[in-house]
């Protein structure tokens, strides 16, 4: 697989489709003659050539193998699968986590614009949840990144044929990681509402891990840049804070399983976790901006929108 030049991680991709779904659903009313389907048959075509483990019958990316099938070996657990992370052969589970939710998203905003893609679409997200369940199957703890990154990015070699350290690292109560926690269950509980009507028994799968998630990293908590520093930094360190992750968590689990729990969650926390910090951005670190849009689609009327 070839290397691309620069940092540009996957959940670029997942941003790009999204805001490209958005100008597909105005296109509807503008008019215009760009191809966006095969814009976005070519958005999703990257997620299949980012694919990691046995390749299913029907991968559409010919020229790619399977790849990493002994990964968590090591730590005597099966984390076969995920995505790596662009152009690098890591697994980085923080934009990996943000990557579904926002391809969650995506289908389930506008699905029903995607025409022939949105069975891809689907199953993009759920090779990224099959593998955050095997991430999140022991209680108590998360792995979190597969792959050291930096003898990764000092050997460019296909991930078929690659040689470096596979090694799994993980965040648990003596090693919080709030954050990537945090987004992993919003990706979690965002893909159970894609899968809510086709696939009922999935979706409950992925909604009561994301809860077992998202309490321990509240429990827990604490930045896996701190936990996790020499594997994360400077490649994915969270230097806006773990305290959006969690409103960013809650805010997904509420719409996910509509308990009021959540929604008083994080009125009870939107001081102590910053939620009024500046939202000027939105992507894999700073969910301020993602907060108030989902909120304020949901018709919270009784919950401050942040700003």
């Amino acid at each position: 697989m070839a290397r691309i030049s620069g940092h540009f991680p996957a959940f670029s991709a997942t941003t790009f489709l999204f805001l490209l779904l958005v100008v597909t659903h105005l296109r509807q009313c503008s008019g215009g003659g760009h191809d966006y389907h095969d814009a976005l048959r070519k958005s999703i075509l990257f997620f299949e050539g980012q694919r990691s483990g046995k390749l299913p019958p029907d991968q559409r990316v010919r020229w790619r193998r399977d790849s990493a099938l002994h990964d968590g070996a090591t730590a005597g657990v099966d984390l076969r699968g995920g995505y790596y992370d662009a152009g690098d052969n890591v697994k980085f589970g923080f934009p990996m986590a943000f990557t579904i939710t926002m391809l969650s998203w995506s289908i389930i905003d506008f699905g029903r614009n995607m025409g022939g893609e949105l069975g891809n679409a689907i199953k993009a997200v759920k090779w990224g949840t099959n593998y955050l369940l095997k991430a999140t199957a022991k209680d108590g703890l998360v792995y979190v990144q597969v792959g050291d990154p930096l003898s990764d990015h000092n050997c460019w070699e296909r991930p078929e044929d690659m040689d470096t350290s596979r090694m799994a690292y993980k965040i648990d109560a003596n090693h919080p990681g709030s954050d990537v926690a945090g987004e992993t269950a919003a990706a979690l509980a965002a893909a159970s509402i894609v899968f809510r009507s086709r696939d009922p028994a999935y979706s409950r799968l992925l909604l009561n891990r994301a809860v077992k998630v998202f309490e321990f990293a509240d429990r827990h908590r604490g930045a896996y840049s701190s936990s996790l520093h020499y594997a994360v930094c400077p490649f994915y360190c969270d230097v806006n804070g773990y305290q959006d992750e969690l409103l960013w968590g809650a805010a997904w689990l509420h719409k996910a399983s509509r308990r009021r729990e959540y929604r008083e969650y994080i009125v009870k926390n939107e001081v102590v976790l910053r939620a009024g910090d500046t939202i000027n951005e939105f992507g894999w670190d700073n969910k301020h901006a993602g907060i108030n849009v989902l909120l304020s689609k949901v018709c919270l009327s009784t919950l401050p929108l942040f700003s």
